[in-house]
């Protein structure tokens, strides 16, 4: 996927966007992106299960943003197959900031700024929204060695884990998640939280799953903060943890193989995977 391609299919399908500047965005993970002009971005699926996930987003994203009290990346077009790309791709519109993987969030308030975008989030969701099995806790973050030879610290890891899984499940209506809530996907501005992207992962579901940000994402000491304003029950609290340690070995775990130089690694976060949990013990 080059800027030839991109700029082609919007003169096909969209040429009024066409002539704005396309700027190539390093990073992603499912697509590859592209910034169009100040305001909209073009996102190109390069994994197999990305151009379903993008259709998702634009099916639902556009009625929860309404609500939401940040920016979010409102699909614009859904791009159609043609000979020119053979899946779906989509254009949306920018969010303004830097991703909090290479700008992270400093300010404690951003703890009040996540409980507010979350509490706007999770409300009930509709008997036909889209549920993915990742959400309820999954078996096991990793065996016992991976974790002594990622992160050390196995047997403080390992009962947080236990902990979690032997919470009582959550027993509400599925409530809305974003589902994937990691540093690559929210955006900083003045060292606090400014806009959140890719919903690809949009579900219903238990909350626990969003709440292990207040880990991931917050500094230091920002989490009780977090709690005290968003008010789950204790068990829904255990569930978060038990999501957070997944979180952070996932960080950890693309850290090393960005050490490796293996694809798909990204070196910078292994030491976020780290500080988050640090944070979280």
């Amino acid at each position: 996927m080059d800027e030839q391609l991109v700029r082609a299919l919007l003169q096909d399908q969209h040429p009024d966007l066409a002539e704005l500047e396309l700027r190539e965005v390093v990073g992603g993970w499912g697509n590859q992106m592209w910034r169009l002009g100040d305001d909209l971005a073009v996102r190109m699926p390069r994994t197999e299960g990305a151009p379903e996930l993008l259709v998702k987003e634009h099916r639902w994203l556009p009625g929860l943003a309404a609500r939401l009290p940040l920016p979010v990346p409102i699909p614009v077009h859904l791009g159609e197959p043609s000979d020119r790309f053979s899946d779906t791709w989509l254009i949306t519109t920018w969010v303004h900031g830097e991703p909090a993987d290479h700008a992270p969030i400093t300010d404690p308030k951003a703890a009040d700024v996540l409980v507010d975008f979350l509490q706007a989030l999770h409300t009930e969701a509709p008997a036909d929204a889209p549920v993915n099995d990742r959400t309820g806790l999954p078996q096991g973050p990793m065996s016992s060695d991976e974790i002594r030879a990622y992160a050390g610290r196995s047997d403080e890891i390992r009962a947080v884990w236990e902990d979690a899984i032997a919470a009582p499940a959550w027993d509400g209506p599925p409530v809305w998640l974003h589902g994937d809530l990691h540093p690559a996907n929210v955006v900083v501005a003045d060292g606090t939280l400014a806009g959140v992207v890719d919903f690809g992962e949009i579900c219903a579901g238990d909350p626990a799953n969003d709440l292990a940000a207040a880990w991931i994402l917050l500094p230091a000491g920002a989490a009780d903060r977090f709690f005290e304003r968003y008010q789950p029950d204790e068990a829904t609290v255990r569930r978060a943890r038990g999501w957070a340690v997944v979180r952070a070995m996932f960080l950890i775990a693309m850290g090393i193989n960005g050490d490796k130089g293996l694809p798909g690694g990204k070196a910078h976060w292994g030491p976020i995977g780290r500080a988050a949990l640090d944070r979280l013990l």
